[in-house]
């Protein structure tokens, strides 16, 4: 199990939100929990020095991709981008420095999996260059991919035979619990356990986390085989959670 850092941007900073929140239509209901005076390249440096591998550049909205790109360069093959991601401008985040390029929406389009627009990915970026982000939502005891600023329910439960079947075209998976993400109560013990149990290949879980234990209990639900990312905890985004204990527990793994 690995801690896996993360780069929110919104406008152009450096952010956290509440999950969900994000609206393209309604910027005012956005809820952020911080805004950072640092800039992206601040954070991508900070996770560089500390040889922490594997995190994600997101971009929430429009108006993200020069900070975007600023963060990728300072780390060249340090992190992962998603945000906005088509077969068409995937290369430009790649060249930049992206390790891998995350997908939701163009894939998941019209609440179901779009197989054409999957195998276009995978053609332009390689299986082993693409994430596929299956952040969900829970409805009726099952886990949904939501889509469009996580606004959007799919038809796609997330389980064993989603999974497995999405594995063949992808490299890993990134899973937000959106219905916590941001909120500092608890992370979703019942949907690490599923990834943990059923994921094929790598898998990242945010969302929830409010203290350093948490690493302990995702690396137990998970069976040592689910990262985690922890966002608005950390102190170095106006969290309880010291930066410098994550990456001493990563130190001792």
């Amino acid at each position: 199990m690995r801690f896996r850092p993360c780069i929110d941007l919104h406008h152009g900073k450096v952010v956290q939100i509440v999950g969900g929140s994000i609206n393209d239509q309604d910027t005012a209901a956005l809820q952020t929990n911080f805004t950072s005076e640092n800039t992206p390249a601040h954070y991508a440096q900070l996770y560089r020095d500390a040889g922490l591998r594997g995190g994600h550049v997101i971009a929430l909205g429009k108006g993200n991709e020069g900070a975007a790109l600023e963060a990728l360069r300072a780390w060249p093959g340090g992190m992962q981008y998603g945000g906005g991601v088509t077969p068409e401008n995937a290369g430009v985040f790649l060249d930049a420095g992206a390790s891998h390029v995350i997908v939701t929406s163009y894939v998941f389009a019209d609440g179901r999996i779009n197989h054409e627009r999957l195998t276009a990915l995978v053609r332009a970026v390689g299986k082993h260059r693409l994430v596929l982000d299956l952040s969900c939502r829970s409805r009726e005891g099952k886990f949904f991919v939501v889509t469009d600023r996580w606004q959007k329910f799919t038809d796609e439960e997330v389980n064993a035979a989603l999974l497995q079947q999405l594995a063949d075209s992808c490299d890993e998976f990134l899973v937000h619990g959106v219905d916590v993400e941001g909120l500092r109560q608890g992370i979703q013990e019942p949907l690490i356990t599923l990834l943990g149990t059923h994921s094929p290949c790598a898998v990242t879980y945010a969302g929830g986390v409010h203290q350093l234990a948490d690493l302990d209990r995702v690396k137990q639900l998970g069976n040592g085989r689910v990262d985690l990312t922890i966002g608005s905890a950390l102190d170095i985004f106006g969290g309880a959670v010291q930066f410098a204990d994550v990456v001493a527990w990563q130190l001792r793994q």
